[in-house]
């Protein structure tokens, strides 16, 4: 019996000519374009990376001059050593300039960098320029926290007050407070911290109006906001104000730190000031790195782009990390190595830590994100 691979009418003739092989090749060529198009397609994210390192026991450039970060000036300072590093993450992409899909895809591969939707930075409403500000207030308050905590973990007595930094663009306060205006009460409740003044604001929720007394320029009075939803997601009761925190300090500490924002880098503030106040190094000379909020009582609190900040710390040298207890979920299994993470939970934690590094032994029994 005879198979007839080939039959001998055009419809089964084998295309001998190159003219499937050319189709199959512009099929190629049409769908890597296709795919270099997209890739260059602005996508719905923006890219978190490791940002600028600053030592907060060195020096800054201020308007083209070295200036100390930290300075006491009209206090006994001791020499320091090592560093002790404040990290930074720089955000790739906003609103207006996103992304395209082909730097997402690189940065997804990218231990060092994460993709976050858009609207968790930036919420629809909010701008760059909201963000901003928001920053500026954040690190003005983290600062003076930080100053507060450190000296009273130094045995300083701190007297302090809830003000109104700034208001929000279209704020429910507008004409009703003003930048400057002290915060006795809110809602009949003594706020003595920012997050007072926003728990109280929470329970009250929107739509209630809430009766808020100030101070403002030596007078006494008692005006009422009514709270709105903020654009966030999930949108929470707001009155519309970037309140502060002032203190009345024994001498003056000035943190000169351009361009960065945000409250992270208050506990690396105030172990620096401890630093500069107290004889010997502080970190017996080594390179430590570290992030964490900090309030006056010296707590630390969680930040957020803490994978990017590791990075960033063993990148700049640094062999310790000091990481707030409060993020170990996000640390646990994602330390580069050549870098040993500390968990604190408050400055005393942090002190306890360096005091162990300095010495060079005990540093085996600090607790660690992997074991809590």
């Amino acid at each position: 019996m005879r198979v007839a691979l080939f039959t001998d009418d055009d419809s089964g003739r084998i295309d001998r000519s190159g003219r499937g092989r050319r189709i199959g090749g512009w099929l190629v060529a049409v769908a890597i374009l296709a795919a270099s198009v997209f890739a260059l397609v602005p996508s719905p994210y923006v890219i978190e990376q490791p940002g600028p390192v600053f030592n907060v026991l060195g020096s800054v450039e201020i308007d083209g001059d070295e200036v100390p970060l930290i300075e006491i000036p009209g206090e006994r300072t001791f020499p320091t050593g090592g560093a002790l590093d404040l990290l930074t993450v720089s955000t790739i992409g906003d609103r207006e300039n996103l992304p395209n899909w082909f730097e997402v895809m690189v940065a997804w591969f990218d231990p060092s960098k994460a993709v976050i939707p858009v609207d968790e930075v930036y919420p629809p409403g909010y701008s760059v320029e909201d963000s901003n500000a928001d920053a500026r207030v954040a690190m003005a308050n983290s600062q003076k926290d930080a100053i507060a905590a450190a000296l009273i973990e130094q045995g300083y007595d701190i007297p302090r007050v809830v003000t109104v930094g700034a208001l929000t663009e279209g704020s429910p306060s507008s004409g009703i407070l003003e930048p400057g205006d002290v915060i006795d009460t809110v809602d009949g409740k003594t706020v003595s911290s920012v997050q007072d003044m926003r728990d109280v604001i929470a329970a009250s929720g929107a739509g209630n109006p809430l009766s808020i007394a100030i101070e403002r320029n030596g007078e006494k009075m008692t005006v009422t906001v009514t709270p709105v939803l903020s654009d966030e997601s999930p949108p929470a009761p707001i009155v519309g104000v970037y309140p502060s925190i002032d203190y009345t300090f024994p001498f003056d500490v000035t943190i000169q730190l351009q361009n960065v924002g945000g409250p992270s880098g208050g506990q690396m503030f105030a172990l620096g000031i401890i630093d500069k106040l107290t004889p010997g190094e502080l970190n017996g000379g080594a390179k430590v790195a570290g992030t964490g909020t900090i309030d006056a009582s010296g707590s630390i609190g969680a930040i957020g782009g803490i994978r990017q900040k590791l990075y960033g710390a063993l990148r700049a040298g640094a062999t310790w990390f000091l990481a707030p207890k409060s993020n170990c979920s996000e640390v646990a299994g994602h330390v580069p190595d050549g870098i040993t993470v500390v968990a604190v939970d408050t400055l005393k934690d942090s002190l306890a830590a360096l005091k162990a590094i300095e010495a060079g032994s005990g540093t085996n029994a600090l607790p660690t994100c992997a074991s809590g």
